[in-house]
């Protein structure tokens, strides 16, 4: 575990619920410790469950310039585009899952390696690359089910951004994984990450991080997985962890 502040290299920062706002902003007190830490030499990447396309932007006005984990780890991509590593889920499985999405009712959406599609899916489902699927279900009783039955699949890995959702990737990849092979470029350890997230894709970026920190609004699984609970994503959460843990303020 990490024993000073001087040992933390890298932050990752989930991005829903942590670093944004419910408005789906970056507060002005985030930007500004992002910015500080950096300036210190500490390396800042954003990973998160969003696609790309939904993200990029964000990793741009805070000025990053190294990596973008995306999809929950199912792509990992430099700051000027270019992909690095990519690992999408049979097409047998997304079949079984866009079936089991109709079969309970609940609602889905699908990121392909060029969109999200939310809703109604393409009727060709194998000419797309697809990276991961979300099930939105509003029944805990239901949700219960439907996770059993994702459980017994050994081809998937299983998470999720909300506690009334299922994320689904293919197995072995999530945040950790992205991390780990992030660090192997820039020759350092996940014993020198930092690492700040809500959910249950996060949670074992968090567990495996040399710091691993939970926001105030985490799940509470989450929570008790972490080194350190910060304020929620309203409350400059991920200021504070910075503040706190990287700036000694």
């Amino acid at each position: 575990m990490v024993t000073n502040k001087a040992n933390i290299k890298l932050i990752a920062l989930d991005m829903d619920g942590t670093l944004l706002n419910s408005k789906e902003e970056i507060s002005e007190a985030n930007r500004i410790a992002i910015t500080e830490a950096r300036e210190q030499g500490v390396e800042v990447v954003l990973s998160t469950g969003r696609h790309r396309l939904s993200c990029q932007e964000y990793a741009k006005s805070l000025g990053l310039n190294s990596y973008l984990i995306t999809v929950n780890g199912s792509e990992v991509w430099t700051s000027t585009g270019e992909l690095v590593t990519r690992q999408s889920l049979h097409i047998e499985t997304i079949q079984k899952l866009v079936d089991l999405n109709e079969r309970y009712g609940t609602s889905a959406w699908m990121a392909s390696t060029e969109q999200v599609f939310r809703g109604e899916f393409p009727e060709k489902l194998d000419e797309h690359e697809w990276l991961k699927v979300g099930i939105d279900i509003d029944d805990i009783e239901v949700k219960e089910r439907i996770l059993k039955e994702l459980e017994e699949d050994e081809l998937l890995e299983l998470s999720n951004s909300h506690p009334m959702n299922i994320e689904i990737n293919a197995v072995g990849i999530n945040k950790a994984r992205a991390l780990e092979k992030i660090c192997g470029y820039l020759d350092i350890t996940l014993n020198e990450v930092m690492t700040v997230g809500d959910s249950l894709n996060d949670i074992k970026m968090i567990q495996e991080a040399g710091l691993g920190i939970a926001m105030g609004n985490a799940q509470e699984e989450v929570k008790e997985a972490a080194r350190w609970v910060t304020s929620t994503n309203e409350e400059d959460g991920v200021a504070k962890a910075i503040n706190h843990w990287i700036l000694g303020k």
